[in-house]
């Protein structure tokens, strides 16, 4: 038996399905079922009942899942409990960091940077996949735009921003704010695949009920290309309010101007993760994330 054979098992029963699964380990299904069948082969027990429709854990398998669980967490913590016990090199924490983080939030993190004791690497990513690095001990802290749920994963909300319609300003210059009635005949633009935070997807929702039914997302990866498309008139997208966010700087041309909206009031929340067991009285990250906290929030 290897490690790796318990790290997919593991996978496979914290997700209930070997696709998911599959995925978060960045491996194709067959090979991860054919481990998890060498794996039942060995321990000579079946883990999962498994027909096309669902995968569940046996009784032999719900008791696996906590030593596994147990073996996996000791193993990942052997190179930070190895570098504590030789004193010789300093500590490296990687902190996830997503796109369009506003520039208070960086101030605050090179403020956490000089006064963590130890060395900060950046990993930047979409929300999701730094959650899910943090899930599986990849980061020690990421910054996420919320929501962000993931068992065991803990979250502090540390900032909230508002969010307004980027619109063409040939129809809208001069105007104070704009409501979803006045949008009904316009494109929602979305950025590329990967730029919008969770949230908006939650947007989608209100637009959808106030009768903003046509959409697109853009081929482009960056926001500017968005901007430029909504200049060019009859569409609109939604970005951030506040001209100090970085995702908000592209769309600041003549040709597109950014309104609250009149009826309502989105927000863009921003929180700091971590994993729970590692932050508890006494564990390797509970001096750590009380410092995040403290310096983020």
């Amino acid at each position: 038996m290897e490690v790796f054979h318990l790290r997919y098992f593991a996978a496979v029963a914290e997700n209930l399905s070997f696709s998911k699964a599959a995925r978060q380990l960045h491996m194709a299904v067959s090979p991860l079922s054919r481990r998890v069948r060498d794996l039942e082969r060995e321990l000579g027990v079946r883990l999962f009942d498994r027909d096309s429709h669902s995968v569940n854990l046996t009784p032999a398998g719900s008791a696996l899942l906590p030593l596994a669980t147990e073996v996996l967490t000791r193993f990942d913590d052997i190179p930070g409990r190895l570098r504590q016990e030789l004193g010789t090199q300093q500590r490296i924490v990687h902190v996830g960091v997503p796109p369009g983080l506003h520039p208070r939030l960086r101030d605050r993190l090179r403020e956490f940077d000089r006064t963590a004791g130890c060395e900060v690497r950046r990993w930047p990513g979409g929300s999701l996949d730094l959650v899910d690095q943090v899930r599986r001990r990849e980061l020690e802290l990421a910054l996420v735009h919320l929501p962000a749920h993931a068992e065991g994963v803990e979250v502090r909300e540390v900032m909230r921003e508002p969010l307004g319609a980027v619109l063409p300003a040939a129809e809208f210059a001069g105007r104070e704010s704009v409501s979803l009635a006045e949008l009904t005949g316009h494109v929602y633009a979305r950025p590329g695949s990967g730029l919008s935070p969770t949230y908006f997807d939650q947007l989608e929702v209100q637009l959808a009920a106030a009768g903003i039914h046509r959409r697109t997302t853009l081929s482009t990866r960056d926001y500017s290309g968005t901007g430029e498309f909504v200049a060019n008139g009859g569409a609109f997208a939604i970005s951030m309010l506040d001209p100090q966010n970085q995702m908000g700087r592209p769309w600041e041309h003549d040709r597109v101007v950014v309104l609250p909206f009149a009826d309502i009031d989105p927000v863009l929340a921003t929180g700091l993760i971590w994993r729970a067991d590692r932050a508890e009285p006494g564990g390797e990250l509970a001096d750590l994330v009380a410092g995040a906290v403290e310096a983020l929030s």
